[in-house]
């Protein structure tokens, strides 16, 4: 019996043994189960996610790509979507790869996602950034009924069994994903003894992605502050005084007295060795891309001008030889090159060198407005050391300034180097459309060259045969000038008006007649201090230099205006002796020569002249085409008689002329006096 009492209570106590033991085994099997669980979920939903994600890309989108509608911004849709697909396979193929490695399940998950942080940070901060446009865009496809009828016919056919009544419904999955591996990670750790070896990889993993989700948030604010700030208003003057106030005014005013705080040393700039480097080559990028833009304009005009003759336009009146071909080729280069080239320049070029200096004016924006910020940072701070507090506003400000400088610090390396990039390739384009053109010229060129007969003749007999013509049509054209000066008669010259005669003898009586110089061609004023002036009008000749010493422009007095003209448009005047009374000429040492005289070069002596009446001669500076009985038509330079400087009611508008024998009247506004020169000693008849 004692026996028997004795074995009651062991096996008692072998009972509570063994269900205390059950008790300590049950919850280690049951975190165990938990875990495999939350490992299970993480695999098995990423491989649901990536599945979403090639349907949003390879089915809906291509669907949508495939109709082709012209108010749907895909790119706004789905963002980067490719590139997050990208990462999320190459990451599920990782996380499968752990189910074979049990024993190092935990530790292989954990690197993995430490391997894949910044690739993920990188991916899902761009497409979170946009999120928020993307639903805008969603927003007002909905209120399109054609659009959101293509939308829903797309999803009906593509995702049927999704049951997705929108676009929102798979563009939300990246956001929430990427928010969700934190929670995930979470949940495997809580699951895993902290004795266990993979315990500290788990905790570095949810660091890891939780700090990844705080930047993408902080990227996020601060792409909202670019987008406030980096947009270019265009506001009126009306515009900026309406926005003025108290509080604008006060803040730009203590912005100015700070820089120039700044600039007269008075306060310590605040440094940023990083930043301003980024910012020097960024204004760098912005003052090429300009020069670039404003010189391709530049060659592109001088180009045009060059070409503004048109010989294939002219009946050259010669049916071969060098003259028809030359006319072939400018045809051709008219025709075809030139448009070509310009087509492909401005393709190639043009178009890319604008849409660049398009995209420099938001980071402008945004390198002005950090400026602003960094003053009112700068002035915080100064307040914040003296008070040890600064308001909600301040507070906000502070964050502003940093969220930009942050922003510009993180991206402005990329976009020099892409801004770099494509500046090279615009400059490369450039290049090689020159070098196309001149290829394509020059082979013109060389087939027209050998249809000519001298083509292939050797540089030295060609120049030596150009020479023997040159010779001999000098030769031709100075026997014709004998004979002309013969048969011509002298020309019919009329008195000047009194206007006229006062001009000239007003300017050889100030400086003398060995002064008076005769403009030989139109002078069109291009610099300061330049005259213009019409042919023929006579000048006196003040300084035969400029105020930099430059001899072939000359300073003239042109009868009130004084003024600097070209010395080649310029050459020595010779009057003809009046005849009318009262304005006689003096004696000169010959009586015999009283008729004509012209003043000779400046190292013979000269008479003095008191009085002289210069021959003027009226021609029609313009062609005018009679329309009644009573006019008569002019051609251009075609010299006339006036013989009424008015009509018969005394109207001065026209003019009673007399050309070639008839009789008619022509526009007053038609007609100009040009002096007549005497220097080859022969004039044009009238």
């Amino acid at each position: 019996m004692a026996s028997a009492r004795r074995a009651e209570p062991d096996a008692e106590d072998a009972a509570e043994t063994e269900e205390a033991i059950y008790e300590e085994v049950m919850p280690c099997d049951r975190m165990e189960l938990s875990q495999r669980l939350a490992v299970e979920e993480l695999i098995t939903t990423e491989a649901s996610y990536v599945h979403n994600i090639q349907l949003c890309v390879s089915d809906i989108r291509a669907h949508l790509q495939k109709k082709q509608l012209p108010d749907l911004d895909l790119e706004g849709l789905f963002s980067n979507t490719d590139d997050i697909l990208h990462v999320s396979r190459r990451f599920l193929k990782g996380l499968e790869a752990t189910a074979t490695q049990w024993h190092e399940q935990l530790l292989c998950i954990s690197a993995l996602f430490q391997e894949f942080k910044e690739e993920m940070e990188t991916v899902y901060k761009i497409y979170c950034a946009s999120y928020e446009h993307a639903l805008l865009l969603v927003e007002s496809y909905r209120k399109d009924p054609r659009l959101q009828e293509e939308i829903l016919e797309t999803l009906n056919a593509t995702v049927p069994h999704t049951g997705a009544s929108d676009l929102s419904f798979f563009l939300v999955m990246p956001v929430q994903r990427v928010t969700k591996y934190p929670l995930l990670l979470a949940k495997i750790l809580e699951n895993t003894p902290t004795s266990a070896s993979a315990y500290p990889a788990l905790q570095a993993a949810v660091r890891a992605m939780a700090q990844v989700n705080a930047n993408i948030n902080e990227y996020k604010r601060r792409r909202e502050v670019a987008t406030k700030y980096n947009k270019a208003e265009h506001l009126t003057l009306r515009d900026r005084f309406a926005r003025l106030n108290t509080h604008s005014i006060a803040k730009k005013t203590t912005r100015l007295s700070r820089l120039f705080m700044h600039e007269a040393g008075i306060v310590a700039k605040t440094e940023d060795r990083e930043y301003d480097d980024l910012e020097e080559k960024f204004q760098c990028v912005v003052s090429s891309v300009a020069v670039l833009k404003e010189n391709v304009a530049s060659y592109l005009g001088h180009l045009e001008a060059f070409l503004v003759p048109t010989p294939h336009k002219h009946e050259l009146q010669i049916d071969e030889g060098p003259a028809q071909q030359y006319r072939h080729f400018a045809e051709y280069f008219h025709h075809t090159v030139f448009p070509e080239f310009k087509q492909r320049l401005d393709r190639l070029v043009c178009q890319p060198l604008c849409s660049l200096s398009d995209m420099l004016v938001g980071p402008q924006q945004l390198v002005k407005k950090r400026l602003d910020k960094l003053l009112d940072y700068e002035e915080i701070q100064e307040r914040k050391s003296e008070m040890g507090s600064v308001t909600y506003d301040e507070e906000a400000a502070t964050n502003t300034y940093l969220a930009i400088n942050a922003l510009l610090v993180a991206e402005l390396p990329r976009f020099n180097q892409v801004a770099v990039q494509l500046l090279g390739q615009i400059v490369c384009s450039l290049s090689a459309l020159q070098r196309d053109l001149a290829a394509q010229v020059l082979h013109q060129a060389e087939k027209e060259l050998e249809q000519m007969p001298h083509g292939r003749m050797p540089l030295p007999s060609f120049w030596k045969m150009v020479e023997d013509t040159l010779q001999q049509s000098g030769a031709q054209l100075r026997t014709f000038c004998q004979t002309f000066q013969t048969v011509t008669p002298s020309p019919v010259t009329q008195t000047l008006n009194p206007a006229e005669e006062q001009k000239v003898l007003s300017l050889v009586s100030k400086h003398g007649p060995d002064k008076l110089y005769q403009v030989t061609s139109n002078i069109s004023g291009s610099k300061d201090l330049d005259l213009t002036l019409q042919r023929g009008q006579i000048v006196a000749l003040l300084q035969s230099v400029d105020t930099k010493g430059n001899t072939s422009r000359w300073l003239v007095d042109a009868g009130g205006p004084r003024g600097f003209v070209p010395a080649g448009k310029l050459q020595p005047y010779c009057p003809v002796q009046s005849q009318q009374p009262g304005m006689q000429m003096p004696a000169l040492e010959s009586s015999t020569e009283r008729r004509r005289h012209s003043y000779a070069s400046p190292e013979a002596p000269r008479p003095q002249v008191v009085t002289f009446t210069p021959a003027f001669q009226v021609v029609a500076g313009f062609s005018f085409a009679a329309r009644s009985p009573q006019e008569v038509s002019l051609q251009a330079g075609q010299p006339v008689v006036v013989l009424e400087p008015h009509d018969k009611k005394g109207s001065k508008e026209w003019s009673l002329v007399d050309v070639n024998g008839q009789r008619g009247y022509v526009p007053s506004s038609y007609l100009v006096s040009v002096p007549v020169q005497e220097s080859m000693g022969w004039s044009l008849p009238v």
